[in-house]
């Protein structure tokens, strides 16, 4: 055996130079859709709320969020988040996301995989049966509730925040595509959802569209964010933008599934499950067109053939809407453990994307 693969085998530990930012994560999957779990390394964010936290990253420390995101050590369609205090002692801790555009308001996914690693890495009371967490999204409080069997997550539901609808049926004019019918709804985030019987598309639900569905995703996110003037949240002006474009078949699925969601997000990314937020927005859609009551429950599959369940809990006046307390449902897992290090004369080491 050669001396130099001898020191292959034996040095397996690469130690970075002292000015090197050292980044820890612990990587998930939540039906198929990316979770970058920030553990350690980040520095520190200052606030007294997660709205707080969110603005104060933004303004200092975006060159870590596209370093984490973006090639060479993610893609154009990774996904991440950070960890903080919760907005007050009743909550368990906080939560921003982040993404290729920015920081979003809401994710499902996102809840769904925190909490399982939350029970998998002991950070709360692990209890048999259901141990619930509450978690203080940029949107608001959730509150997650994971099925534990035998000391192992079986499952998570989340309970969003209250989500509800806009407009039905509203039109808008896409260049190169004509008229286009949208839902204009809020799931934690805002949504136009498109449903393709409604409209004359030539192409379907399914990853042969892939790069046809980016395109008028975000041809359709573009044309109604210059002409609706209600992506308004009644509360928080952070929260009063358009976050994407979700592609609706309600025709039955061959897999037995209700429905389909694709959802184009951010600056055009593709969820592989079926959106968290975007699955709560639904429910309000679905309620206020009568097509779900309580105990109702609908399976929604994604582009990768992965499903959340969704279903109405309760319903409650907020602001000017009468909104609904939605249930979503799915089940995460854990993928790797990282250790980013950041060279201070790596020229791309904000990194780039390349689509």
């Amino acid at each position: 055996m050669s001396k130099t693969y001898q020191n292959i085998l034996s040095k397996t530990s690469f130690t970075p130079k002292s000015d090197w930012l050292q980044i820890k994560t612990i990587d998930m999957h939540t039906g198929g859709e990316p979770l970058r779990v920030i553990v350690d390394g980040f520095p520190e964010l200052k606030g007294d709320s997660v709205l707080d936290y969110r603005r104060y990253c933004k303004e200092n420390y975006d060159h870590l969020r596209t370093a984490l995101m973006f090639e060479p050590r993610g893609h154009a369609d990774m996904y991440g988040c950070i960890l903080l205090p919760p907005n007050d002692d009743e909550g368990d801790f906080g939560i921003i996301f982040l993404h290729n555009e920015g920081y979003s308001t809401m994710c499902g996914h996102a809840i769904i995989a925190i909490s399982t690693l939350a029970i998998e890495m002991n950070w709360v009371e692990v209890k048999e049966g259901e141990t619930v967490l509450k978690i203080d999204a940029p949107c608001g409080r959730i509150t997650s509730f994971v099925t534990v069997q035998n000391g192992q997550v079986a499952g998570v539901r989340f309970h969003c925040v209250p989500s509800f609808v806009v407009g039905l049926d509203r039109t808008v004019n896409v260049d190169g595509i004509g008229n286009v019918t949208y839902d204009l709804a809020y799931g934690g985030a805002f949504y136009a959802y498109v449903d393709m019987a409604k409209n004359n598309f030539n192409f379907d639900l399914t990853p042969d569209s892939y790069r046809k569905l980016i395109q008028t995703g975000m041809d359709i996110k573009h044309a109604v964010m210059e002409v609706d003037k209600e992506i308004l949240h009644p509360f928080e002006n952070d929260l009063s933008f358009l976050y994407g474009t979700i592609f609706i078949d309600n025709n039955k699925q061959t897999s037995g599934n209700d429905s389909r969601n694709v959802c184009i997000f951010a600056e055009g990314e593709v969820d592989r499950c079926p959106t968290g937020s975007g699955v709560s927005g639904r429910m309000a859609i679905h309620k206020a067109r009568k097509e779900i009551d309580f105990g109702d429950t609908m399976s929604i599959e994604s582009i990768t053939g992965s499903v959340f369940k969704g279903s109405v809990v309760s319903e409650e006046d907020y602001g000017p809407f009468t909104a609904v307390i939605p249930q979503v449902e799915g089940t995460a897992h854990i993928t790797g453990m990282q250790t980013f290090i950041i060279d201070p004369n790596d020229p791309m080491k904000d990194g780039f994307i390349l689509r």
